[in-house]
């Protein structure tokens, strides 16, 4: 120990500026030492005389760390690690007070009573050590430092309420990610400090506090230990930690050196508590206000005088008690029980039979357990290490390049890379020690590279889980209120100061989905104050835009390309819908107004090309009375009515009126008044969305698909759908209108009294199979009955006369033979002829080879007989597939149909099986020419139809 050394004890509170002191103090002399309580702190102050004094002259010595240039003058170590014997002229020792720590205290004891300067030795540390240090060292000094700013307790704290530049402590990983997390999606993230990260993750966690990045610092009782940081406020989440052996309450004094890391230099700071801590009583939180604690009256010591002889007397030197009263027996600490468990292992006792093995084994076992997973496992490790440098002197190369490569990997979560970050830290301790590897720089190099790298890894894990960058950014340009630089990409994505921020949509701006709480307040605010400009210029280009670029759904959205900027809705009249415009709020009311605009002049030039002879009908100023009065009805219903709606109406209008109807393309159907023009996709797709938006409708129905002549009928449609559709609904389908009335000119020729059956082109042109056309004509007021008979056959005489009456079609050639009735032609030689009641009819369009009389029965077809409103007279059940329906659809009854011979009292002839009686048939080459038929609005109609039944 140096006699005539100055001894001082420089002891204040936080922030009083005694580290800063003490490096002043040491650059003073020509060499000098300073121990530190953390790894990370030492890193902090080594950096600073770097900057002073050049990296040639300083070195760094920490367990996993140790650079030492050839002419070193200043050594800063972790207190652990400071070489001892060295005789430099300053030496000091920061936090001394932790010499009352239960775990780490004995070393810092054995500090204060035996390390010493040449020329000047200070303590730096906590008023609470007075007593004690000048009990234990009487030649001390001391001096008294003041606070430089004041530390105020501000009560409990929501973390959502959290002020920027704020510390919030927690005393455990998973209550530090917790809070990091939450300050991540309210806040924009925060940077995560502990004692288990390595310096170089740490740097880089603390820079993207101190840069701005993030205004949040979630830590571990770490940053007690003199980590300088612009602190304004410290925040607990938690009064208890886990000292490694219990949970216990923290002393005030504890609270105190964590609380005063807020406010740094001349700034005030304020300290208080959040999430579950309780609120401090208001001794304690006066206590620690005024810097008023209980003093320390006991130390921790553990005897630094050891015995090496043999394993028993190093456990016994250990274990020896103090004689002071101020001093107290550390506990048993991991180096001491991984002692004990190696010397029951029975080739360790024989292997450490002398001094120095016993010393190599109490090296050894010095090790710390970085890694944390058992303790048996520690020592298991500590075993092998102990065998190889007893045996060898060395670790082999091979082994120790295969623990590393294992650790060297960059893959993972937060919590893996923070395990392998542990592991390798034992490596690189190994590393360090002088003899214990062959070639120390490569594997000092080798240990430190992979270290670096997982810390980079790690820095990037914390930085994506915990830290939001864009909410970061986006919160600080708003903070200092800077105009923020937004871009919209051709896909609509936004991103505001180069970070996406959701996408624009037309002009709604529709926020990331993955913001939320504060954070997606944030994003709105920024991003919305960004675009305002992008929303003017958009509301230009889309005022100049062409109609082709725009289109209405139909569910009534309007669309500018694939992009929803508005809807219709319901006006006055439904020819004339009105226009809500799809714009946020924040882009102004002339965006709203221009978007609106643009639309209702979209709309209104889509109606009037659509529409236009329904619009043209509206503006005849030469039409009058009933014909006016019809030409209101044909607008309001938007150019389709049913017939049935307004049969009288119809029935009053003279034949001018008609006339003058008919020169704007209506059409008087048999069973719908409509104008052809307006039954295109187009027109028909516009009005469903028209009528569904005047009848007030939460969900339009579609339009059917073009070209389709029937449709499914729908048990779900609302009513006048088929109708406004372009449909009537009969049966299970629904047919065309226009469609329907061809049908209806076929079906005019035909004996609906009597009864007839469906010919070829009746399928053809609403293309069904002959039972969904039954089931057509019972929606149309017919009765079906249902019947069968066998197929008709001819001779192969008969075949081969027709063969020369009928040209035969070309192969492949259906169309000719389609729908053409083929029989015998008449003979001049008499024929058999076969009695009435076996007459069978040939069916159109067949042709059956005649088999003999002993051939097998014959094969059976089904054939249905159509009749209007009621099966025929004579008939048995009907077998048809519904009931003749009534009421409307009884009064559109085919106009013109064709009469047929009637027998006594007026009613039809008909044979045994209830049909009308065959006769003679004549057969022609080609079928009958078609008669014109007779329209049945002419006032004539009646009598040509007559004359027509006498001929």
């Amino acid at each position: 120990m140096a006699q005539n050394s100055r001894i001082t004890a420089v002891l204040g509170p936080t922030n009083t500026g005694k580290t800063h002191y003490a490096i002043e103090r040491m650059l003073g002399h020509r060499t000098g030492i300073i121990g530190l309580p953390l790894r990370l702190l030492a890193r902090e102050v080594y950096d600073k005389i770097v900057a002073l004094r050049g990296p040639s002259v300083v070195a760094l010595v920490t367990g996993e760390e140790r650079i030492v240039p050839p002419r070193t003058q200043y050594w800063v170590c972790t207190v652990e690690a400071m070489p001892e014997g060295m005789g430099c002229d300053f030496l000091a020792v920061d936090e001394i007070q932790i010499c009352a720590d239960p775990e780490r205290g004995h070393v810092f004891t054995d500090r204060l009573l035996r390390s010493r300067g040449l020329h000047e030795t200070l303590f730096l540390g906590s008023d609470t050590m007075r007593q004690t240090i000048a009990a234990l060292v009487p030649q001390a000094q001391f001096m008294r430092r003041e606070r430089l700013s004041q530390l105020v307790y501000s009560g409990s704290k929501k973390i959502s309420r959290m002020q920027p530049r704020s510390a919030i402590v927690g005393f455990s990983v998973d209550n530090v990610y917790a809070i990091a997390e939450l300050l991540r999606r309210q806040k924009g993230g925060a940077a995560v400090v502990m004692g288990a990260l390595s310096p170089r993750t740490r740097n880089a966690q603390v820079e993207l506090y101190q840069n701005g990045d993030v205004d949040y610092l979630v830590a571990t009782d770490a940053i007690g230990m003199g980590l300088n940081l612009d602190i304004n406020h410290v925040a607990f989440s938690s009064l208890a930690k886990f000292d490694g052996r219990r949970m216990r309450m923290l002393m005030p004094n504890e609270l105190a050196q964590i609380a005063g890391r807020a406010g740094r230099g001349m700034s005030d700071g304020t300290f208080g508590v959040t999430g579950d801590a309780a609120p401090l009583e208001d001794g304690v939180a006066q206590a620690i206000m005024d810097h008023r604690f209980a003093p320390i009256r006991k130390l921790n010591w553990r005897n630094p005088m050891l015995q090496f002889g043999t394993v028993e007397a190093l456990i016994n030197s250990l274990e020896t008690s103090p004689d002071d009263e101020l001093l107290l027996k550390s506990r048993e600490a991991d180096d001491l029980m991984a002692l004990k468990t190696l010397s029951q292992v029975a080739e360790i006792r024989a292997r450490a039979s002398d001094g120095a093995s016993v010393k190599l084994l109490w090296d050894v076992c010095r090790i710390p357990d970085f890694r944390g997973i058992s303790h048996a496992e520690h020592a298991g490790l500590l075993e092998v290490i102990f065998n190889y440098l007893h045996q060898r002197g060395q670790v082999p190369n091979d082994w120790m390049a295969r623990q590393i490569k294992r650790i060297d990997r960059t893959d993972g979560d937060i919590d893996t890379l923070s395990k392998r970050l542990a592991f390798i830290r034992t490596w690189t301790y190994v590393a360090q020690r002088s003899g214990w590897v062959d070639d120390e720089s490569h594997w000092r190099g080798a240990t430190r590279a992979v270290e670096d790298r997982l810390s980079d890894a790690l820095h990037e894990r914390l930085t994506q889980r915990f830290v939001d960058r864009r909410t970061s950014v986006l919160l600080r340009r708003l903070k200092q209120k800077e105009a923020l630089l937004a871009d919209v990409n051709d896909k609509g994505e936004v991103t505001v100061e180069g970070e996406f921020v959701g996408r624009l949509e037309g002009f709604r701006f529709r926020q990331d989905k993955d913001a939320t709480g504060q954070e997606a307040k944030t994003l709105r605010q920024a991003s919305l104050a960004a675009l305002t400009p992008h929303f003017h210029l958009r509301a230009d280009r889309f005022y100049n835009a062409p109609d082709t670029e725009i289109d209405y759904t139909e569910q009534g959205g309007l669309m500018w390309g694939d992009q929803a900027v508005g809807k219709l809705v319901a006006g006055a009249d439904p020819l004339k819908p009105q226009i809500t415009a799809f714009v946020d709020d924040e882009a102004g009311h002339d965006v709203v107004q221009k978007v609106q605009r643009r639309l209702q002049h979209f709309i209104d030039r889509k109606i009037a090309a659509l529409f236009e002879p329904l619009l043209a009908l509206s503006r005849d100023e030469t039409l009058n009375g009933l014909a006016r009065g019809f030409a209101f009805r044909m607008v309001e219903n938007m150019g389709v009515i049913p017939r049935s709606e307004i049969a009288d109406e119809v029935k009053a209008l003279d034949q001018e009126a008609r006339g003058a109807l008919r020169k704007h393309g209506i059409r008087f159907g048999q069973f719908t008044i409509f104008m052809p023009l307006l039954l295109k996709p187009a027109p028909t797709r516009l009005r469903l969305v028209l009528w569904s938006l005047s009848n007030g409708l939460q969900e339009f129905p579609e339009a059917p698909p073009p070209g389709l002549v029937t449709v499914p009928s729908g048990k779900d449609a609302p009513q006048g759908y088929h109708t406004m559709a372009g449909y009537r609904a009969a049966g299970d389908r629904a047919i065309r209108i226009d469609m329907l009335e061809r049908l209806a000119d076929m079906l005019r020729g035909e004996d609906s009294r009597a009864g007839f059956e469906a010919k070829a082109d009746m399928l053809s042109i609403t293309g069904m199979t002959l039972e969904q056309f039954a089931d057509l004509m019972q929606g149309l007021g017919y009765a079906a009955e249902k019947g069968e008979r066998a197929k008709a056959k001819v001779t192969p005489a008969a075949t081969a006369a027709s063969a020369e009456a009928v040209e035969t079609p070309a192969e492949g050639d259906s169309s000719a033979a389609e729908g053409a009735v083929v029989a015998a032609p008449v003979e001049a030689e008499p024929v058999d002829v076969v009695p009435a009641e076996a007459q069978v009819e040939v069916a159109p369009a067949e042709v059956a080879e005649a088999k003999p009389a002993e051939a097998e029965a014959p094969e059976l077809e089904t054939f249905y007989t159509f009749t209007w409103g009621r099966r025929p007279q004579g008939a048995g059940k009907p077998r048809g597939r519904g009931q003749p329906r009534t009421g409307e659809q009884a009064q559109e009854r085919p106009q013109g149909a064709k009469g047929k011979p009637r027998g006594k009292g007026g009613k039809p002839r008909r044979d045994g099986q209830g049909r009308a009686p065959q006769g003679a048939k004549a057969f022609e080459a080609r079928p009958p020419r078609k008669e014109k038929a007779i329209d049945p609005d002419n006032p004539f109609a009646a009598a040509l139809m007559g004359l027509k039944d006498k001929s």
